[in-house]
């Protein structure tokens, strides 16, 4: 009915909480005199935009699939749960199981995201020989 608010409301939040962790970095390397031009790594900032992707789009395909069962109108209340107490206690239900299960699934699935990418960055880069193997075999 309305598990979708939950994952959205993540979703604002995380959205406040990118600008201002770009903006911190941005001040950051202005303040830093040793700024390097390939940063080690990917920024705090840009995984957040990448669980705010996920989020919203989640967020965005719930929507689509409750306004098509009708569950959510275009006229107050919005939500068809909430125009008598019965249903809105049942709403109130499914946000607090469905929604924050989602939205718990879809942190969970970008904090391993998260560990990939940095598993993937530390590693070692391996440098290929680029030497001609054929002059040294006497051909």
């Amino acid at each position: 009915m309305a598990c979708f608010l939950v994952p959205a409301t993540e979703a604002i939040v995380t959205t406040i909480a990118a600008k201002a962790v770009k903006k911190s970095e941005h001040k950051a390397e202005q303040a830093s005199e040793n700024v390097q031009a390939h940063h080690e790594g990917v920024k705090l900032s840009h995984k957040l935009g990448w669980l705010n992707n996920m989020l919203w789009g989640g967020s965005a395909l719930l929507a689509f699939e409750h306004i098509w069962h009708g569950e959510v109108e275009p006229f107050f209340p919005f939500l068809t749960a909430a125009s008598d107490p019965a249903s809105t206690s049942e709403m109130l239900h499914e946000m607090a199981t469905s929604g924050t299960a989602m939205a718990a699934v879809v942190t969970l699935a970008w904090v391993g995201l998260c560990a990939v990418s940095s598993k993937i960055t530390k590693r070692p880069s391996v440098q290929t020989d680029t030497s001609d193997t054929t002059a040294e075999e006497g051909v």
